[in-house]
């Protein structure tokens, strides 16, 4: 397909480009259409080619990376095969310009792995037709080179790399601490994550969600290598293991294959002993898989690429994952966005996800420390303190719960790419008590009345059953006689307290859960729930019962369609709820106290009257606290993308955002 004009502008804009424009080795036109190669053959092309930018982008890199003169480099040249011309990519010639070094054969970006080995097969025509010592087939996101001897010819030697000018063939790329691989761009590491899941994938040979979880693993091996210095400083001036080594007496790779794979498996084992909550199983590769998957990532810097576009390369793969089967662990970019900005975040909070899913409300939370941190400290990115700021918070101020094993991998994955708080996020039934999460975790961050701040989306529709679960008796909104409407019993009669519920659905009882979870003074909660709570008569106990916990500061009603896109179609609203502080809570229960007092000293009323009666009175003392602050209400049509996803100009969200974060500041400091 060819490049739009937004793409090639952003291509144009890159380093490498702009030295080579500055240089003089390219020249591109007034309106970014055609690239002219200062070179041996001075060779024009049109810039909308697939391919051109990475045959461009291997020019420039021939000469600054590899030192060879513009001089000595013909691009697309002829090349006579039998009673045949063709045209190779790019030629580099020997400094006498009488016999060619290297042939270099580019392809778009986005090429499958058989369609890559066509292109090898192409390649090598055109070195044995030339006699060339080198060849080089690149797609810009995965390379191979190969070395043409006098002794076998038609043997596929694997080198690690062309020889720079004047040198020789090395095993290896890259040694710690000497010879460091490249930072990367967001749209490289985008194509790189997929094209190497798509090859594990290979149509079928893996399911995408296997294969998304295998690539996972080898994302991890490779951050933990690159992390050499914390994990294991004595090994400075030794080859990365996470590269392929070469051996010249294995034309085949099949030594280097096995040792690489030995090398990721033991990076694997040394990485989940320290994170053992990351990942619980192993690795299920062959070495063939393993060295497909290293050829793919071996040559970038994931630790030095820049933090956002790491992390938004990631979330990008990652959402194409979770637009398929696990669409419905996966909140949409622009609803996390907006209750992250909406309900505004602090670097000392305590912050938790009580079913997390692929962690998008911890990272953005994350993103809005990390720009406070860049905003204090612009002149000092990248210092310490700079880095202490977000790093901190990271690390100790961000917490998860996910159900689903591999989704939390997902999650823990994504906070490693973005530079730690993974050890906070566990995996089990976002329901289950703190006490239990403690026994089963090893974890003990995860207590009652410590959480600053609440940020979920809850699983909905699904059904708990009392007699399969062993903690309905810990919710009060398992519980039969609850909400105004039906007091009356536990007003009259408090033995008849516990009437239990044969069931309860898992959004009424995360409200509860996430009410236990919070900080009795300060303690913020912004959840997404079906608008059945909100509008369905049957629900009325639930409204009431969030009357008496929580000062309710702002329902926000989302369009039918806004996660139509990954699999849920429920009719959805925001709630921004701020819980009671304990001397409310405690006023809550001394009304109830007055109130049954002062029915007593009624006289004749029998039973259900003085019931009647009671319940009056506590419901209009309730409605008298409720009705003396404000709500802000608001109704959303335009979220910035339609049904498909896609998206849409004109987004209400980010005023809507900074309207109901303005209401906060400025009620928070109402005494309720």
């Amino acid at each position: 397909m060819a490049k739009t004009q937004d793409e090639i502008n952003e291509l144009l804009a890159s380093d490498l480009f702009q030295k080579g424009i500055k240089d003089k080795y390219i020249i591109i036109n007034e309106g970014n259409s055609i690239i002219r190669y200062n070179c041996k053959n001075q060779t024009k092309r049109r810039l909308q080619n697939p391919e051109e930018f990475v045959q461009a982008e291997t020019y420039l890199k021939l000469i600054y990376n590899y030192n060879y003169p513009a001089s000595n480099i013909s691009v697309n040249e002829s090349v006579q095969i039998g009673s045949e011309t063709r045209e190779a990519d790019i030629l580099v010639y020997n400094d006498s310009h009488g016999k060619i070094l290297i042939v270099v054969e580019c392809k778009e970006e986005n090429i499958n792995e058989r369609q890559f080995q066509v292109a090898v097969d192409q390649a090598y025509s055109y070195a044995h037709a030339s006699a060339a010592r080198y060849v080089w087939v690149t797609s810009g996101i995965k390379d191979e080179y190969f070395e043409i001897t006098n002794i076998s010819p038609v043997s596929r030697i694997s080198i690690s790399e062309i020889p720079k000018r004047g040198e020789e063939v090395k095993r290896f790329k890259y040694i710690k601490g000497v010879t460091e691989p490249p930072q990367g761009t967001q749209g490289e590491l985008i194509q790189k994550f997929k094209s190497a899941h798509d090859a594990l994938w290979g149509g079928g040979a893996l399911a995408p969600t296997t294969a998304f979880d295998e690539l996972d693993k080898l994302i991890f091996c490779k951050i933990w290598d690159e992390r050499w210095r914390d994990n294991d400083p004595k090994s400075k001036g030794q080859p990365y293991n996470f590269q392929i080594i070469h051996y010249p007496e294995d034309p085949q790779n099949n030594k280097a294959k096995v040792e690489l794979e030995a090398r990721i498996r033991d990076l694997y084992e040394h990485g989940r002993k320290k994170d053992p909550e990351v990942f619980k199983d192993d690795i299920k590769l062959d070495k063939h898989k393993i060295y497909t998957v290293v050829q793919y990532l071996q040559d970038i810097n994931l630790s030095k690429t820049d933090l956002d576009a790491k992390g938004l390369a990631f979330q990008s793969f990652m959402g194409e994952f979770f637009r398929g089967d696990f669409g419905q662990f996966f909140t949409p970019k622009p609803i996390v966005e907006f209750i992250v900005s909406a309900i505004g975040v602090n670097k000392d909070w305590k912050i938790l996800d009580t079913s997390c899913g692929s962690g998008g409300f911890l990272l953005h939370a994350l993103k809005a420390v990390r720009d406070d941190a860049n905003e204090i400290f612009s002149d000092e990115i990248g210092s310490a303190s700079w880095r202490d700021y977000w790093h901190v918070f990271a690390e100790k101020h961000l917490f998860g719960i996910e159900i689903n094993e591999q989704i939390s991998r997902v999650a823990k994955m994504n906070m490693i790419i973005h530079d730690d708080g993974h050890t906070n996020i566990i995996t089990n039934d976002g329901l289950k008590n703190n006490r239990t999460l403690e026994i089963e975790n090893r974890n003990l961050n995860f207590q009652d009345g410590t959480f600053d701040l609440i940020m979920t989306n809850p699983p909905f529709g699904s059904t708990i059953k009392a007699d399969e679960v062993g903690y309905y008796k810990e919710y009060e909104l398992f519980e039969k006689n609850l909400g105004f409407t039906e007091i009356k019993d536990r007003i009259a009669d408090d033995n008849n307290k516990n009437k239990w519920r044969a069931s309860q659905s898992t959004e009424v009882l995360f409200l509860e859960r996430c009410y236990k979870y919070l900080n009795e003074e300060n303690g913020y909660l912004a959840i997404v729930v079906p608008d059945g709570i909100l509008t369905n008569s049957s629900s009325q106990y639930v409204r009431d019962w969030l009357i008496e916990k929580f000062r309710i500061l702002a329902v926000v009603s989302l369009p039918q369609y806004t996660f139509a896109h990954v699999k849920a179609g429920v009719k959805s609203s925001v709630l921004f709820l701020k819980k009671h502080p304990k001397k409310l809570t405690q006023k809550f229960e001394q009304t109830l106290s007055d109130v049954k007092a002062l029915v007593r000293e009624e006289k004749g009323l029998d039973k259900e009257q003085r019931a009647e009666r009671m319940l009056e009175l506590y419901k209009e003392s309730i409605r008298k606290y409720s009705n003396n602050y404000e709500v802000m209400m608001v109704v959303v049509d335009n979220i910035g993308y339609d049904t498909t996803g896609k998206k849409i100009d004109g987004s209400e969200l980010p005023n809507v955002a900074a309207r109901i974060n303005k209401f906060i500041m400025d009620n928070i400091n109402d005494n309720q």
